[in-house]
């Protein structure tokens, strides 16, 4: 079953990269049924075990503004263990727009535990959401404060 998934959305991922548009030029062109059933299968793909399978499922449900991925990425952006993994969720997350997700990438912005996921979210929020939001400064370290002295 994890095999069969697997391969499904690697296929789906492919037919995705090969044809570059927008989420809504993809639904026309291969059909709602088969778009459905390709968002289906990286959600799947988001359950893996696997985080570089996590992470370009996240991103192909970025690209094709996936509603349906949501709930699923605001999941992973929260609770995944690799800094990448909650990224590539925040990442999502802005590109399909929705006032939830868009919501909580600005949490993530504010506290998350990683500094490099704080600035990747906020990157992406000004990037995608309200450019300006966060500004962006160098980190400080003990050594340049003394030099400056």
């Amino acid at each position: 079953m994890k095999r069969t998934t697997l391969i499904a959305s690697v296929i789906a991922l492919a037919v995705m990269l090969t044809c570059p548009a927008t989420a809504d030029d993809v639904k026309t062109k291969i059909g709602a049924a088969k778009f459905d059933l390709a968002v289906e299968n990286l959600l799947v793909a988001l359950k893996s075990d696997n985080c570089g399978l996590k992470k370009s499922a996240s991103y192909m449900l970025g690209e094709l503004q996936a509603d349906k991925a949501i709930i699923p990425l605001m999941a992973g952006l929260r609770n995944a263990k690799d800094d990448c993994e909650r990224i590539a969720a925040a990442w999502a997350l802005c590109r399909i727009g929705d006032g939830r997700g868009v919501y909580a990438v600005k949490q993530a912005a504010r506290f998350d535990n990683s500094q490099k996921v704080r600035s990747h979210c906020a990157w992406y929020y000004n990037l995608y959401v309200q450019s300006g939001t966060f500004a962006f400064t160098p980190p400080v370290s003990p050594t340049m404060q003394l030099s400056s002295r």
